[in-house]
């Protein structure tokens, strides 16, 4: 009898998988069979032309590897610094820990339309930038934060207790212990969450159509005030408003193929990583 039960939720929990997955390649599926077709060498080295309906996306995929980029930069130092609050300088006071963590999670949980109307508010109007890759980068910096930080934290935690006792053995203090031991033994878990938050923030729209990006006319920035980039996030959220056209909808998928490509790359380089950490966790 119990043989029968544990096939049956194993084939329950198999189907419920399946059910999961299925839409997600089909999607895939659909997105590649439109935009293939439409992804060339020429396509990804020249400019948007005929408002979309010709050219390529060369500067707005070199837009969305500078906002990328500009999070990365933003977010980076700050998820170290919050992960080894979290898992070394508080690790005796629990009350803390939760504060902290709670502020992450809750942080992550806010809608991207709302980092938006911030950026728009704060760096639009209030410091007088105007739409500028900066705007934009500060703003995905935020929103991957919490994705950063709890990676490095897991990792920091996962680290063997013998290391770090071994090295306060050796009359190390807490500072030397964290740049010799703790940092060198979790750099996999801080690239993990940067590869993560970065495939989300290549995908986002809401956060830099208020404050970084226009459809047409950038090419590379020049400053900070009033230097806006294109982006292929907003690229293919103007183009699906006039998709009827056929030159319009194949330069659509195209570019939707692209930055399916782009997310995905960064999704599957960091995941025989996390795959790593969690392997050791469960052995440490």
């Amino acid at each position: 009898m119990r043989r029968v039960t544990d096939r049956m939720f194993t084939g329950l929990a198999g189907l419920a998988a399946l059910a999961a997955a299925l839409p997600l390649v089909l999607m895939v599926a659909a997105i590649l069979w439109r935009g293939l077709p439409a992804v060339s060498w020429h396509f990804l080295t020249e400019q948007i032309r005929l408002v979309g309906a010709a050219g390529g996306i060369f500067y707005n995929l070199v837009g969305t590897l500078i906002l990328i980029a500009t999070a990365l930069a933003v977010s980076a130092p700050v998820a170290v610094g919050l992960a080894l609050v979290h898992g070394v300088y508080l690790r005796r006071d629990g009350a803390a820990r939760r504060w902290l963590g709670t502020l992450l999670y809750t942080l992550n949980g806010v809608p991207s339309i709302l980092f938006g109307i911030f950026g728009l508010i704060v760096f639009v109007k209030f410091f007088g930038w105007g739409k500028s890759w900066v705007s934009g980068g500060i703003l995905l910096g935020v929103m991957i934060l919490p994705t950063v930080t709890v990676a490095l934290l897991e990792r920091i935690q996962s680290l063997p207790a013998r290391y770090i006792e071994a090295a306060a053995g050796l009359g190390l203090r807490q500072s030397q212990i964290i740049w010799s031991v703790i940092l060198p033994q979790s750099v996999t878990g801080l690239v993990t969450g940067s590869l993560l938050g970065l495939a989300r923030a290549a995908g986002e729209t809401a956060p830099i159509m208020f404050t970084a990006t226009i459809f047409a006319g950038a090419t590379f920035p020049t400053g900070i005030k009033e230097s806006p980039v294109l982006s292929l996030p907003y690229h293919i959220f103007i183009l699906a408003q006039d998709s009827f056209d056929p030159a319009v909808g194949g330069k659509l998928w195209g570019a939707a193929v692209v930055l399916l490509a782009l997310v995905f790359g960064m999704s599957l380089i960091a995941l025989p990583m996390r795959l790593k950490i969690h392997e050791e966790a469960q052995h440490g």
